[in-house]
């Protein structure tokens, strides 16, 4: 397996709150090696993109992936979990206190902010989650 990788992942809101789901992929040497979507019923945008970061670092854990670079759209996210922004959201506190604790689990953990066109693979896996929870 590889010793690093990047992961791009997004979160979304239809109405937000709203019906959520959030997407990310794992690329590894150029490859996708790794693809997540999930429909998460009435949430917010912000719930979703933690849940996605979350998601997406749960899944690194378990391939073994030790260097871990991730980038987001969600400004938000980005900035709490580089501590320039505080979590003042009851509802996102334990999302970002897992993704923290998630974070320091590996060998080496960036998080950066990359503009929504950059990011759009995780956000169509977002979508296609949201879209597969109208079809149930």
């Amino acid at each position: 397996m590889t010793d690093s990788a990047k992961i791009f992942a997004d979160g979304g809101s239809r109405g937000n709150p709203g019906p959520a789901g959030c997407g990310a992929v794992i690329i590894a040497n150029d490859e996708t090696i790794a693809e997540i979507s999930q429909y998460l019923g009435n949430t917010t945008n912000n719930v979703a993109e933690y849940t996605g970061l979350v998601l997406a670092l749960e899944r690194a854990k378990e391939l073994g992936i030790p260097n871990i670079e991730v980038w987001m759209d969600s400004e938000l996210v980005v900035k709490q979990i580089n501590g320039q922004y505080k979590v003042k959201h009851p509802g996102l506190i334990p999302l970002y206190q897992k993704a923290k604790a998630l974070a320091i689990t590996f060998k080496s953990f960036k998080i950066g902010h990359v503009r929504r066109e950059m990011n759009k693979l995780a956000d169509k896996l977002a979508n296609q989650a949201m879209d597969g929870a109208k079809a149930l």
